[in-house]
């Protein structure tokens, strides 16, 4: 382990590296991650781990980035269900039909930006370069969801919309969903013009003199959360911003958009 705090934990194995949270840590029908820059396969802008299968890097090595994560957290690769994005907030309900789709079958599905399952042994996978990753578990009903939450989902309130999919799907209670914010831009760097600081009301101040805004997307997601009803205590944020970061981070803004992309995986533990 390389660095601690009460919000997140840095792990390093075999080069790789990686974050996990002590708040979902506690749970133990839990496994999750989110991914770094190191540790994988991929060279040049990609370097060197990098999970979009949509990047010019080359197939292989996103196929091997895989499966050296997976086995960093003792997953299987070829069960993952991965999102298929659009900065939207739909979220879809796993099932054990679905296993494998976009990692060894194609996708029947898009403009998800939302899973959440109570099967095990299906990790969820999302991809982030930037945006805000929001990962959920209820121990209480073992249902664990993952939300890809830039400006337009978090204007859209993914965040509440998940928690709405596990209290209606899943009977989920309030006090019992936990929730993880991962590395993301951090208020620190994310500057916007006008037409998007409009889309909010709070969690935005005005730069000096150059007309730009600074949000702060993880406060506005943790609002989300709490005005849903999620209890302050069971939310936690790594605050560690990706651009201020882009030796450990891939930053869609600090590479000008010369990047890989990095994921988050939650899944229910089960039998490989």
């Amino acid at each position: 382990m390389e660095k601690y705090n009460i919000n997140k934990k840095i792990y390093k194995s075999k080069e790789v590296a990686y974050l996990t949270f002590p708040l979902l840590e506690q749970f133990s029908f839990i496994v999750h991650g989110f991914s770094t820059r190191y540790g994988g396969v991929s060279s040049g802008i990609y370097q060197s781990m990098n999970f979009a299968f949509n990047s010019h890097d080359k197939k292989e090595n996103v196929q091997e980035n895989y499966r050296i994560f997976s086995e960093i957290l003792g997953i299987d690769c070829n069960n993952m269900v991965l999102s298929s994005q659009e900065h939207g907030t739909n979220i879809k309900i796993v099932e054990k039909d679905d296993k494998g789709k976009g990692i060894k079958a194609p996708k029947d599905y898009n403009n998800i930006d939302g899973l959440a399952t109570n099967i095990s042994n299906i990790p969820l996978v999302a991809f982030f370069a930037d945006c805000v990753p929001l990962f959920f578990a209820d121990p209480a009903r073992q249902v664990v969801g993952i939300a890809h939450s830039g400006w337009k989902g978090t204007a859209g309130k993914i965040a509440e919309k998940m928690v709405n999919v596990l209290c209606q799907a899943y009977k989920s209670k309030l006090s019992d969903i936990f929730v993880a914010i991962g590395p993301s831009i951090g208020p620190c760097c994310y500057e916007v013009g006008e037409e998007v600081a409009a889309f909010f009301s709070e969690n935005v101040k005005k730069c000096k003199d150059d007309g730009k805004y600074i949000i702060d997307l993880w406060q506005a997601n943790k609002n989300i959360l709490t005005n849903a009803g999620i209890p302050e205590t069971n939310i936690v944020c790594s605050e560690l911003c990706t651009m201020c970061n882009k030796d450990m981070f891939f930053s869609h803004r600090g590479h000008k958009g010369r990047r890989g992309t990095m994921i988050g995986v939650i899944g229910i533990k089960g039998v490989i």
